[in-house]
Formats: structure tokens, sequence, C-alpha cells
């Protein structure tokens, strides 16, 4: 068999390329119908991913672990999953204050790709090995595959490439039932999505949960690093006018300061809300609410409490 028909054979196999029998009609269905068939299925992304959290909280672990040890998350995808990789990694300085290192997106095709289309690109496994060499990837790291079907060439590259070569932690997302993957990886998160309401678009439901779980990671991830006090974002980078004025307001809501005084708290620990919470609570300077916060790792609630 040649590898195009092997390819063929493959794909057709695989449950993110089945026709939905729930959407074979959407071509002479009404607007309303259309948008009722599509949110009928998406409702059915959030169920598969819930039954993948013990996976998904072992990735966490994982991650915390690196993060901990001074190491990085790599995402490696192709299209749909390279961008929302991509997306994830961007989002997460502004919200966290992290380094922009901590968290990186690599897609085939590079950086072109995330706005451009470039398919052929995922198609060498070596691609994927090569673009963690350049990224100067290592055994602190943890590198997370995605891809919808399991199988893009270079992910599956990167990702053997990650864990064979280089040692470092490995994780795959992907939309395929758990018992069709076939990578050797350390952890596996497999919410089975089903067949797409349009056949093989897995910009839809797979990116859908793709999106849902590496929220989940690196939020959760994040809290864990002490990245948020009760369930507001206080390591949060002050770099628009909305930033600001949350930066203010997150003050006042926990401290109960007025908003001069938050203003006033927030400026006298340049900018740092974490820095400015202790002041308050704790009734110190800044030079000693940095301190506590130095000997917390970054947790608020023992730098508050810290005699």
């Amino acid at each position: 068999m040649s590898d195009r028909s092997a390819l063929f054979e493959q794909l057709q196999r695989l449950a993110t390329e089945q026709r939905n029998p729930l959407s074979s009609h959407i071509d002479t269905a009404s607007i309303r119908e259309i948008l009722r068939v599509i949110n009928i299925e998406d409702h059915r992304v959030p169920i598969a991913v819930r039954q993948e959290i013990p996976h998904i909280a072992e990735a966490v672990e994982i991650v915390v672990d690196a993060f901990q040890k001074g190491g990085r998350l790599f995402y490696v995808g192709a299209g749909t999953s390279g961008r929302l990789g991509v997306v994830d990694a961007s989002e997460i300085p502004p919200t966290f204050g992290s380094d922009p290192s901590q968290v990186q997106g690599i897609i085939a095709g590079g950086r072109i790709a995330v706005f451009e289309s470039q398919e052929g690109a995922e198609d060498v496994e070596a691609d994927g090995a090569a673009a963690l060499d350049e990224h100067d990837v290592t055994s602190n790291d943890v590198v997370c595959g995605i891809a919808s079907s399991g199988r893009t060439p270079y992910v599956v590259g990167a990702v053997n490439h990650a864990k064979t070569t280089i040692g470092a932690r490995t994780l795959f997302l992907t939309t395929i039932p758990r018992a069709d993957f076939a990578v050797d990886v350390d952890v596996a998160i497999c919410p089975p999505v089903g067949p797409e309401v349009v056949m093989g678009s897995t910009r839809m439901k797979s990116g859908t949960a793709q999106k849902l779980v590496l929220n989940m990671i690196t939020t959760a991830a994040m809290i864990r690093m002490g990245k948020v006090y009760e369930n507001m974002m206080v390591d949060l980078q002050r770099t628009s006018e909305k930033l600001v004025e949350r930066a203010h307001r997150t003050v006042m809501m926990v401290t109960g300061l007025d908003y001069e005084d938050a203003v006033a708290a927030v400026d006298a620990a340049d900018g740092h809300v974490k820095t400015a919470i202790v002041m308050v609570l704790a009734d110190v300077d800044a030079e000693e609410a940095r301190r506590r916060l130095s000997e917390s790792d970054g947790f608020v609630r023992p730098a508050i409490q810290s005699a």
C-alpha cells in the first residue's frame, strides 16, 4: 500500500473525520435550524471535557512541577490547534504577570501560520523536532502536543523528540477516543467530541474542547503558582487603562479601601497588586510586603498572616 493510500485509510477511520447524522440536512436547513444543530452539538463538548478532568489534573501537576523548577510549557500544534496554543500562551503574561517565555506556542509554518493557513507545514515529523531545538527546549520543560486527530506528523515528531531525545515531560491533547490514541506521552487528554457538524471541520467542536482544556491547564497551574488571591488576578500587568483600573478595583474589593486610597496603595507598591494588598491587610510598608511575598513564594494569604 502506498503512503498516500495508507494515509487515506487512516483518515477515514478517525472519529473527527466521520459524518454527523444529526447534521446531514443542514445544506437545506434554515439559518435558525443550522444554528440550533451547531448549538446542540456544542453542548456535548464540556461533557466530554469533564470526563477528562483526572487526566487534566495530572497534566497540571506536571506543569506546576516544571514551573517551580524554572521550566517552561511549550504548546505544539498545526492549523487551528496550533493557533489555540499560541493564543493561550500569549494571554498568560497580561493575565498573570508571568514571563512571556514561561508558556510558549509553537505552530507549524511559523508566525505567519497564525494569520494565514500553511497546511503543508504539518506533514513532516522532523520539522516538529527541529522547532523544539530552535526554542532550546530542555529536560526541565513540558511539551504539550495539540492535534484533533492525534496523528499530525509535525506534532507527533515534536512530542517524540521531546520525550526520547530531550527528556522533557510530555502531554498530548486530542479529541479522538483514548483507545485510538497511540503516541507515547506522560499524559494524554482525550475528550471525544464526536463527528463535527461539518465533516472534518475540527475548528468547531474539537477546537472548542481544546480551548477549554488549555484554559484549565494554564489557569489551574497559575493558581497553584500563587497568581490568584481568592478568585482575583493579583499579578496582572498594568499594560492598558482597563488593567490599571482593574488593579485599583481589585485592591478596593480585597481591602475595603476607597478609590483614592487604593490608587495610592498601588502606586506605593510600584503598581504591584499583590504588594499593595499585603501592605494594607498586614499593615506593613512596601519593602516588608515584598519580603513576605518572597518568603511565601508569591502566595498572598501566607504573606498577610506572616509574623
